[in-house]
């Protein structure tokens, strides 16, 4: 019989005005990996930061054992201390420190009192980093290394710190599908040569089937069931009806598609240098176009050059040397800054909700009315009643888990928050959405909700430009598919003729014959 290595009993963690975790229970036994699932809010975060103490001990009821010992942590070094490990789904490195010492940031090699041994911390990291399968050279700075191997990077710096439990929320959640298998093998490898033990957070729930031995699902906060996964894969609509309470027999909406002749946006000839390194081209050469209520989508691996595109379409909010022409509705268009992107009908939902859109230290309201002040303000006074009838209208619309718009949208889960900064631009009326990871870190529920806006966005005769790396989400949305790889746009599929055999064949092609020349 497997022996316990964690036991969480009856935990219950409240925030003003919200019950985040109610009589939760779970044990995870030595050496496998467990998978923790629910819908954005459900309280998977909150139960991990119990865990590791970023709530500490005192703050929340219930019991942690860890290794049959009651744990009553006040902070993440308690934790650490036991060999209990966190990643967050914002990787928590220094981008001009190198590989080194962000893998010893807070756990410095000492060579004497105040010294830091420089050539035993980089023949540590040396060590650390094959083990999770990087060669690359550990003095590098991280910035100039890829999102995935800075994600297995986290993963060795866990290794550094001697983990016996390593926590992984949202480990893949900015990787494409090559990169996220390499990150669930090394979970494999490690559990299967170290026998170490993990616990996985993901949306994604083909990863979750791929990997986990055992998943616990999480519902409204508080514990649903546990589901065995070592005997039979348990198919992904079993832990879908547990974490909706329902079956859902359809991940992507329908839509009627009134796809208009009319061309809405057009591109020619798009250009873009890279804004540190000048002399580099991300966007090269780019031509497209998007009709009145058509969806068109973006897909290409990481680097491809998609965010760079979408954004310096968006008044050049990315990129220095930009040449090519934007036409919307067939007259050309200046658009020098964001301000004229938004009074030229343009919306960005960027990738990075927290870091460029939104403001999470204000409200709800102020996040959703902030693109047209204008439209809640009379003469230099904010409206506040107005400002708050228009908020309240996409909370309800939206189905923002809030109980009011004055909640700080720092307290909300990833997918409410995404909701937020789709509700924001949404209030914005656009009639052309770039819509960048709309659903990046939100549970398969949340994706159909958000799906189904999208969806009657374009029907009422906006446009979208889709871009995703995710592949199946795509093909479920898009009606034209562009490919995009190395900055350029190498191939065009109307959605009926797309699958992702001919889609990634199309850019494995382009990147041999880029290596030959």
């Amino acid at each position: 019989m497997a022996k316990k290595l964690l036991e969480m009993r009856s935990i219950t963690k409240e925030f003003p005005g919200v019950k985040a975790l109610d009589n939760v229970n779970i044990t995870v036994d030595e050496g496998e990996i467990h998978a923790v699932v629910g819908e954005n809010g459900a309280g998977k975060t909150t139960l991990m930061h119990v865990l590791s103490g970023v709530h500490p001990y005192g703050s929340y009821s219930g019991d942690v054992f860890f290794d049959g010992q009651l744990c009553r942590y006040q902070g993440i070094k308690d934790s650490e201390r036991d060999g209990i490990v966190i990643i967050h789904q914002e990787l928590a490195l220094v981008p001009y420190l190198s590989i080194g010492e962000n893998m010893f940031l807070g756990n410095e090699q000492m060579k004497g009192r105040g010294v830091i041994d420089w050539h035993k911390t980089y023949q540590r990291a040396e060590e650390y980093l094959r083990i999770v399968g990087l060669n690359e050279d550990p003095r590098m700075l991280v910035k100039d290394i890829s999102v995935s191997k800075q994600q297995l990077l986290e993963i060795a710096k866990a290794l550094a710190k001697n983990v016996r439990l390593l926590i992984l929320d949202e480990p893949t959640s900015s990787l494409n599908e090559a990169d996220s298998r390499n990150v669930l093998d090394l979970l494999l490898r490690l559990k299967q040569e170290q026998g170490m033990t993990s616990i996985i957070i993901s949306h994604k729930l083909n990863e979750i089937s791929y990997c986990a031995d055992r998943i616990t699902i999480l519902r409204d906060g508080s514990t649903v069931e546990t589901l065995d996964n070592t005997s039979d894969e348990i198919p992904e609509e079993r832990i879908v009806k547990g974490m909706v309470g329902r079956e859902m027999t359809e991940r992507y909406p329908s839509r009627s598609r009134k796809i208009q002749q009319d061309v809405a946006l057009e591109v020619k000839g798009f250009t873009v240098y890279h804004e540190l390194f000048t002399d580099r081209k991300v966007v090269d050469d780019v031509s497209f176009k998007v009709h009145k209520g058509e969806v068109v989508g973006i897909y290409g691996l990481i680097g491809a050059g998609r965010t760079e595109l979408a954004m310096s379409i968006f008044g050049q909010a990315y990129g220095t040397k930009t040449a090519g022409t934007i036409l919307k509705d067939g007259c050309p268009l200046e658009l020098n800054s964001v301000p004229d992107a938004i009074r030229a009908k343009f919306a960005y939902v960027t990738e990075d909700r927290k870091g460029s859109g939104l403001i999470l230290s204000n409200t709800i309201m102020h996040n959703i009315t902030l693109p047209r002040m204008d439209f809640v303000s009379n003469k230099g006074r904010i409206d506040k009643d107005l400002e708050k009838k228009m908020a309240d209208h996409y909370r309800e619309s939206l189905d923002i888990k809030a109980p009011t718009v004055e909640q700080l949208v720092e307290n909300l889960s990833g997918g409410n928050q995404q909701k937020v900064l789709l509700g924001k631009w949404i209030f914005s009326q656009p009639e052309i959405l770039i819509l960048d990871e709309p659903t990046r870190g939100v549970d398969v529920g949340a994706k159909y909700e958000i799906y189904q806006i999208i969806n009657e966005l374009v029907e009422e005769g906006k446009s979208a430009l889709f871009i995703s790396s995710e592949l199946t989400e795509i093909l479920g949305m898009c009606d034209r598919i562009y490919v995009m790889n190395r900055g350029r746009l190498i191939a065009e599929f109307p959605a009926q003729e797309a699958t992702q055999e001919i889609i990634m064949n199309c850019i494995m092609q382009d990147s041999k014959g880029e290596i030959g020349a």
